[in-house]
């Protein structure tokens, strides 16, 4: 098996797709359709649309498997980001990349491939569009131009998520946004001379959440979290879910010590839903906070990095078992 190359602009790349919120968006119906309309114009068992993260491939939309990721090492579609057309594979047991690849001698039995790279707006190459078959095949010219014109389909939504300023499980603001509010909020708070201070949030042990009880419960986690997030902070506040299970507020008008007060309040919050709640998991979360300071933090990334850096020693004491700082 042939281990798929790392494109040359990969840290890049994974930045846009991190940044674009198509990892973290869930499923969609946008991407559905054409998944299911995929199926029916190639009769073929297996269509989805993929993106290519740094270890997995997640399908944003997968119509006829019942999976939602695979190890990126022996996927397809992380050989198809590397070209600018269409792979395709009309036998897997006659290719010498693939014909021992686990994919191919496992259950999923993948004989046919073909898989066209689909871009981000800002041209990153994000995953591709594919249909997979149990049997060899051949694949013409008209449908080449087919799978490229449905990929092309594919780009067009992800530019549309991509101006999309919310988070779709949550309803709080998603990078983007955030990026784009904090901008006014921090000119804003210059021009008036008033404190304002991020705080970062990490739920702690998420990921056995999904592992113990289903992607279905993690969602359920994360909505819990920020109906929470929401009715313990102010309107004037910034909510958002920067991705996977981190959430970020900016504190209008507030100290680190203002906005350590509110942190305390959340877990208070949390604290009551977890006694009260019939679900199988608790929430649990770190969290950092630090002051804007004009000369220390230069950037938004900058003020994030601070905070982050706070977040996760809170995070590595608790691991320890040591008490947070009062």
């Amino acid at each position: 098996m042939k281990i798929p190359a790392t494109p040359y602009n990969e840290a890049e790349r994974l930045r846009s797709v991190q940044e674009s919120g198509l990892l973290d968006s869930g499923p969609s119906e946008r991407f559905d359709r054409l998944t299911r309309l995929a199926r029916r114009l190639f009769n073929a068992p297996v269509a989805l649309v993929s993106l290519v993260d740094q270890e997995r491939l997640w399908f944003k939309s997968c119509d006829g498997y019942c999976v939602q990721e695979v190890p990126r090492d022996i996927s397809f579609c992380a050989h198809a980001i590397l070209k600018n057309e269409p792979l395709i594979v009309p036998d897997t047991h006659q290719d010498e990349r693939f014909f021992d690849n686990p994919l191919v001698t496992g259950e999923t039995n993948v004989r046919f491939y073909a898989g066209c790279p689909v871009r981000l707006p800002d041209g990153a190459t994000a995953g591709s569009f594919c249909i997979i078959d149990n049997v060899p095949r051949e694949f013409g010219a008209e449908e080449v131009a087919m799978l490229k014109d449905l990929a092309a389909i594919v780009e067009d939504e992800f530019a549309v998520v991509n101006a999309a300023t919310t988070d779709e499980l949550t309803g709080l603001l998603n990078r983007r946004g955030f990026k784009d509010m904090a901008t006014y909020a921090f000119s804003s708070s210059r021009r008036r001379a008033e404190p304002l201070t991020l705080a970062c949030i990490d739920l702690d042990k998420f990921k056995a959440i999904n592992d113990t009880w289903g992607h279905k419960e993690g969602d359920d986690a994360l909505l819990a979290m920020a109906e929470l997030m929401k009715g313990s902070f102010r309107g004037a506040d910034l909510l958002a879910r920067q991705g996977g299970d981190e959430f970020a507020i900016l504190f209008a008008d507030t100290d680190e010590k203002g906005a350590w007060i509110a942190m305390q309040y959340l877990t208070e919050k949390v604290n009551a839903f977890n006694a009260c709640t019939e679900r199988p998991w608790r929430l649990n979360f770190s969290w950092g906070v630090t002051e804007y300071d004009e000369i220390e933090h230069g950037s938004l990334a900058a003020l994030f990095q601070t905070a982050d850096q706070r977040l996760y020693h809170m995070k590595a004491k608790r691991e320890k078992g040591e008490p947070d700082a009062s």
